[in-house]
C-alpha cells in the first residue's frame, strides 16, 4: 500500500479532569486495478521485464511484496499495462471524428494552443500521479487508492465514488460513440430509412446493449484478456491513423458529400483540396459556426475546448491497472508519460494536416470527412469502432476495480459486502456485473453531449483531487513524502490544480458546481458514518495540514500581547480517577468557554535506570484518550510520572499546554471523606459503560470505602499554596457527584446559580468586587451563557457588616448601589440579594481576627488557642446554615477561597488541618460548590 505520508499525533480535543474525593482530588490513581486472474502470467510476461526483487519505493505499509508475480498475480508490464490503456483512452473517438470539428471552428492557431493548454494540465497532473505512485507500494484501486491513502477516507472515498461514476459514464459515452459510428456506416444515409441496419432510439439502445454485453464478457475473462485486447486494438488504431496520414499526403482534390442530418446548410457537397498553402492560410484563425449535431447550438471557445478535453481524459487508465502491474511505481510514470507524449504528437500532426488539406466548410459540416478522403475508407470505420470499444472496455474494467477497492476498504460499511464475496480468482465478478448494469442505465439517457460533459467534469474532479493531495503533502513538508519521481514540486501540483479547477467550469459550470457539491456531501456522509479506524490506518492529510497550521499560529501567538479584554479560561483539571468525577469533567468542559482544557493525572512512581520496562504513562495515555471520547468533551490529556502527587502537579502546571496556550486556571477536587461513586457502573448514570472493564481489570481505579487516602491533608494544602504561588487561578470543587445536568434541563425547581463574593475569613465592605470576586463572577457568567444553564438566574449575595470604620469610604454610597453599578459596568445580568442575618452576629469582628490566623495573611508566629479554633468552627457552621437556607433551588454555588496558611509559620501542620476543617464546615451539605481564588484581573469595562 501507499507509504503513510503523515505521522499522526492526533491529540483528541476532548475532555477529563480533577482530583480525588467525591469529585476526585490531586491524588494519583492507580480507479482501479485490483489483483486479477492467474491467467495474466502467461501473457503479461511477454511484454514486461522481470519485477525487481524488492519494491523501489522502500517501505510498504501493510507488508512488503518480495515476489509480485508469484505472490499476488501481478503480470503486466509497462507497455501492456500502462502505455496501451492510456494511449487508447486518450485517442477514444476524438482522433477520428472530432479533430476536424475543432480545427474547423477554432482554427489551427487556437487548436494548437488548446492542445498545449490541455496537455500542460495533463502533464502536471501526471506529475502528481507519478509522485504518489513512486512514494510507496501501489495496490489495487488505482486513483482511488492513491487519493484515499493520501487525503484520508473521507476525501478519498468521496473522490473514489465520483471516479467510479466517471468510469461508468465514460463507458456509456464510448459505447454510444461506437454505436453512432456503426449506424453512420451501415445505417440509413439518405434520410429514407434504407440501410444495412435499421435506425431508431430503441434500435440504438439494442446496439449499445450488445456492445456493453460484449465488453462484459471480455472483462469477466479477466484483466489479462483486457491487456491482450488493448494491445491488439492499439495496433489497429495506429494502423488506421497511419492510413489517414498517408491519405492526407497523397490524395488530391475531391468533393465530399454533406450528411443528410445536417439541416443547417442547403448545399450537398464541400471541397477537400489536398495539401495547399491557401487552405492552410484560410484555416489559421478561428471562425465559430453552429453545431449541426446539437440542434444548431452556437459553438465558442469553451464548447470546442470541452470537446477536445473530453477526448483526452484517459491519463489515469494506467494507474487503474495498478493491481495487475509487476512494478507500478516504475510502470505508471514511464508508461503514462510515454503515452501522453505519443498522443500529443499524433494530435498535433493530425491538426496540421487537416488544416492544410481540408476547407473550413467541409470541416464544419461533416465531422466524419476522414472516411471519404481516406485511400481505404474502411480503415477509418475500423479505427472509430476499435478506439471507442477499447475506451469503453478500459472504463468498464476501471469502474469495477474502483468499486472492488471501495468494498474492500468498507468505505460504505456492509453496503458493498457483496462485491468482496463475489470475487473469483481475484477477478471481481460482482463488481463487473454491477458496473455493467449501471452502464446500461446511463445508456438510457441517450444524449451523447450531456453524457460527454458529465464525464469530463467527473474526470476533472478526480484530477483536481490528485493535484490537491500532492500539493497538500508538499506544503506540510511531511518527511516521509519522498517520491523517486524527481520532476514533481508544489509548483507543478498547484498549476495542475488551478488548471483543472478552471477547466471544469469552462467545460460546464453547472455540472462542475454540482459535482463539487456532491463530493462535499459524500465527504460529510463518510465523515459521519465511515469507520473511524480507516483514518488511523491510512493516515489523513487533514492531520498533517492541521499540524502545519497549528504550529504556525502557535508561534504567532505571543503571551506578551495578552489583553484582559480577550481573556478566556484555560483549564487544567487534575484527576485521580475519572470514574468518580464524571459530572465535574463535564462541568469544566462547559466552563472553559472555548478555551484550552487539559485533563491532568499524576501517576506516583519512579523511572528507574535499571528497569527495562517502558514508561507506564505511554500505555495509559491511549486509555485516557478513549475516556475523552466516551465523555464527549473537548480536552487534551497530560500524564506524568512523579515521586509524589505534589511534585507531579507542579510538573503538570508547568508543562501543560504549548507556547502562549497554557492553562491559567487549575481545578482540584475537594479533600474530604465522602464515599466515591463509580459513574461507569451506576445504573442510572449517563456515563455508564463497560469499555474500561476488561479481563477482570478495571481501568482508572478509585478509592473505595475503608481505603486510606494516598494524599495527606498537609500535602493537599501545600498543593493549594503551590498553585497560587505559581500564579495560577485556583478552583476547589466539592459535591459535584450530586450534579445532574439532565435534571437541571428537565426540572424547573432548580433555578439559580449563586455567587457569594465575600471572603468569609476576612469580610470587608470597601470593595465587594476585588480580583477574586471578579474572577468568581466571570466563571459564573460563563456558565450562565450556555444552553442548559442559560435558563437559570444568576444571584449575587451581598454580605454587609456594621463593623467597618465610620471613616471608611464605604458609607459614601450604599454597598448595594456600588455592587449594582459594578455589575452593569461588567455587563453581567444578575439579581442582588442582601443577607439580613449577617449583621446579627455580634462577634463578627472577633471572628474575623480569629479566622485570619488560618490564612496566608496572618502573623506566621501567632499561636492558635483551642478556644479560638472551636469558636471558628461554630462561626463557620452558622455561615453554612445561612447559605444552605438559600440554596434549595441552587444548581451551583461559587464561593470565595481564602489563601492557605503561610508555609514558614508556627504550628503550620496544625493550621493546615484547621484551614481545611473550616472549609469543610463552610461547604457542608451545599449544592455543587466551587471555592474560587483569582490571581489577576479577568474583566474589562472599556472598549
Amino acid at each position: 500500500m501507499v507509504l503513510r505520508m503523515i505521522a499522526q499525533n492526533n491529540v483528541r480535543s476532548t475532555n477529563n479532569d480533577p482530583v480525588e474525593s467525591s469529585e476526585s482530588s490531586p491524588i494519583t490513581g492507580g480507479a482501479n486495478g485490483v489483483g486479477t486472474s492467474r491467467l495474466f502470467r502467461q501473457f503479461g510476461s511477454l511484454f514486461s521485464s522481470p519485477a525487481p526483487p524488492s519494491d523501489p519505493a522502500g517501505y510498504v505499509e501493510f507488508g512488503s511484496i518480495s515476489d509480485p508475480v508469484a505472490s499476488s498475480g501481478r503480470t503486466l508490464g509497462t507497455f501492456a499495462g500502462v502505455f496501451c490503456p492510456v494511449a487508447l483512452s486518450m485517442f477514444s473517438a476524438l482522433v477520428f471524428i472530432r479533430v476536424g470539428f475543432i480545427v474547423g471552428n477554432a482554427g489551427l492557431y487556437v487548436t494548437l494552443l488548446q492542445f498545449i493548454i490541455a496537455y500542460v494540465i495533463l502533464l502536471f497532473t501526471v506529475s502528481s500521479v507519478c509522485a504518489i505512485s513512486t512514494n510507496g507500494a501501489v495496490e489495487g484501486g488505482g486513483v482511488y487508492f492513491m487519493i484515499s491513502r493520501t487525503l484520508g477516507p473521507e476525501f478519498g472515498g468521496s473522490i473514489g465514488t465520483l471516479f467510479f461514476l466517471a468510469n461508468v459514464v465514460g463507458c456509456g459515452l464510448a459505447i454510444s460513440g461506437c454505436a453512432e459510428g456503426i449506424i453512420q456506416t451501415f445505417g440509413p444515409t439518405d434520410g429514407t430509412g434504407s440501410g444495412t441496419i435499421p435506425d431508431g432510439r430503441w434500435w440504438r439502445f439494442l446496439y449499445c446493449s450488445s456492445l456493453n454485453t460484449l465488453m462484459l464478457i471480455v472483462v469477466l475473462i479477466g484483466a489479462e484478456m483486457f491487456a491482450k485486447t488493448s494491445m491488439m486494438i492499439l495496433g489497429v488504431v495506429v494502423i488506421c491513423l497511419l492510413s489517414t496520414y498517408v491519405s492526407f499526403l497523397t490524395q488530391g482534390p475531391m468533393e465530399v458529400s454533406i450528411p443528410h442530418e445536417n439541416s443547417l446548410v442547403n448545399f450537398t457537397n464541400a471541397s477537400y483540396t489536398g495539401l495547399q498553402a491557401d487552405t492552410l492560410w484560410a484555416n489559421l484563425h478561428a471562425n465559430y459556426s453552429k453545431d449541426y449535431t446539437s440542434n444548431g447550438n452556437q459553438v465558442n471557445f469553451a464548447v470546442v475546448f470541452g470537446v477536445l478535453f473530453s477526448g483526452v481524459t484517459g491519463i489515469m487508465a494506467g494507474a487503474n491497472m495498478s493491481g495487475e502491474l509487476k512494478n507500478p511505481s516504475k510502470s505508471i510514470p514511464s508508461g503514462t508519460l510515454s503515452a501522453v507524449l505519443f498522443t500529443f504528437l499524433c494530435y498535433m500532426a493530425l491538426s496540421v494536416l487537416i488544416a492544410a488539406t481540408t476547407t473550413r466548410t467541409l470541416l464544419q459540416n461533416n465531422f466524419l470527412f476522414l472516411g471519404p478522403i481516406n485511400l481505404w475508407p474502411t480503415f477509418v470505420t475500423i479505427g472509430i469502432l476499435t478506439a471507442t470499444f477499447s475506451t469503453g472496455l478500459s472504463n468498464l474494467i476501471g469502474a469495477s476495480r474502483v468499486m472492488e477497492a471501495l468494498a474492500k476498504d468498507r468505505v460504505f460499511g456492509p453496503l458493498m459486502s457483496f462485491v468482496v464475496k463475489g470475487t473469483y480468482k481475484n477477478n471481481p465478478i460482482a463488481a463487473v456485473i454491477a458496473s455493467w448494469m449501471l452502464v446500461e442505465i446511463i445508456l438510457l439517457i441517450g444524449s451523447l453531449n450531456t453524457i460527454a460533459q458529465i464525464n469530463s467534469v467527473l474526470f476533472m474532479l478526480a484530477y483536481l483531487a490528485t493535484n490537491l493531495a500532492c500539493l497538500g503533502i508538499e506544503i506540510t513538508g511531511a518527511p516521509n513524502f519522498r517520491p523517486t519521481y524527481k520532476y514533481f514540486s508544489w509548483h507543478t501540483a498547484f498549476i495542475g490544480l488551478l488548471g483543472t479547477a478552471i477547466m471544469m467550469f469552462v467545460i460546464n459550470s453547472i455540472y462542475a458546481l454540482s459535482s463539487i457539491i456532491l463530493c462535499l456531501l459524500l465527504v460529510i456522509a463518510l465523515h459521519l458514518f465511515s469507520p473511524a479506524s480507516q483514518g488511523a490506518q491510512w493516515g489523513s492529510i487533514s492531520q498533517a495540514l492541521m499540524f502545519h497550521q497549528v504550529r504556525k499560529y502557535l508561534l504567532m501567538l505571543d503571551s506578551r500581547k495578552d489583553h484582559v479584554k480577550f481573556w478566556r479560561p484555560q483549564m487544567l483539571l487534575l484527576v485521580s480517577s475519572p470514574r468518580s468525577c464524571c459530572p465535574l469533567i463535564h462541568f469544566v468542559n462547559d466552563m472553559k468557554k472555548g478555551g484550552l482544557y487539559v485533563i491532568g493525572h499524576v501517576k506516583v512512581g519512579e523511572f528507574v535506570d535499571n528497569d527495562s520496562s517502558n514508561d507506564p504513562t505511554i500505555e495509559e495515555y491511549t486509555q485516557w484518550l478513549s475516556l475523552v471520547d466516551h465523555m464527549k468533551v473537548k480536552a487534551f490529556v497530560e500524564l506524568t510520572l512523579s515521586r509524589s502527587v505534589r511534585e507531579g502537579i507542579q510538573h503538570l502546571i508547568r508543562i501543560s499546554g504549548m507556547g502562549a496556550m497554557k492553562p491559567n486556571t487549575t481545578i482540584l477536587g475537594f479533600y474530604d471523606e465522602e464515599q466515591s461513586k463509580d459513574f461507569f457502573e451506576y445504573e442510572d448514570s449517563p456515563y455508564k459503560t463497560n469499555e474500561f472493564d476488561g479481563n477482570g481489570i478495571k481501568l482508572f481505579p478509585y478509592r473505595k470505602s475503608g481505603e486510606s487516602k494516598a494524599l495527606g491533608v498537609v500535602e493537599y494544602v501545600r498543593i493549594i499554596d503551590d498553585v497560587l504561588r505559581m500564579r495560577k487561578n485556583l478552583c476547589l470543587c466539592r459535591h459535584f457527584h450530586r450534579l445532574d445536568k439532565q435534571m437541571i434541563a428537565r426540572n424547573n425547581h432548580i433555578r439559580y446559580i449563586d455567587v457569594w463574593p465575600v471572603n468569609i475569613f476576612e469580610p470587608k465592605n470597601e470593595d465587594p468586587f476585588d480580583v477574586v470576586s471578579q474572577f468568581m463572577m466571570q466563571l459564573a457568567c460563563i456558565i450562565n451563557m450556555l444552553p442548559v444553564w442559560k435558563k437559570l438566574e444568576l444571584r449575587v449575595f451581598l454580605c454587609e457588616s456594621e463593623t467597618v470604620s465610620e471613616n471608611s469610604a464605604a458609607f459614601e454610597r450604599p454597598a448595594e448601589h456600588r455592587l449594582d453599578q459594578r455589575l452593569k459596568m461588567l455587563r453581567i445580568s444578575a439579581s442582588i440579594h442582601k443577607i439580613p442575618e449577617w449583621n446579627k452576629d455580634i462577634d463578627f469582628a472577633k471572628h474575623r481576627n480569629i479566622l485570619k490566623q488560618f490564612t496566608g495573611n496572618s502573623d506566621s508566629n501567632q499561636v492558635m488557642a483551642e478556644e479560638n479554633i472551636n469558636r471558628s468552627k461554630l462561626y463557620m457552621q452558622r455561615i453554612n446554615q445561612i447559605i444552605r437556607d438559600r440554596s434549595n433551588a441552587t444548581a451551583v454555588t461559587f464561593m470565595y477561597l481564602p489563601t492557605p496558611p503561610a508555609t514558614p509559620s508556627v504550628d503550620y501542620n496544625e493550621k493546615c488541618h484547621h484551614y481545611l476543617d473550616l472549609l469543610t464546615e463552610l461547604t457542608f451539605d451545599l449544592p455543587p460548590t466551587i471555592l474560587v481564588h483569582g490571581i489577576d484581573a479577568v474583566t474589562s469595562t472599556t472598549l
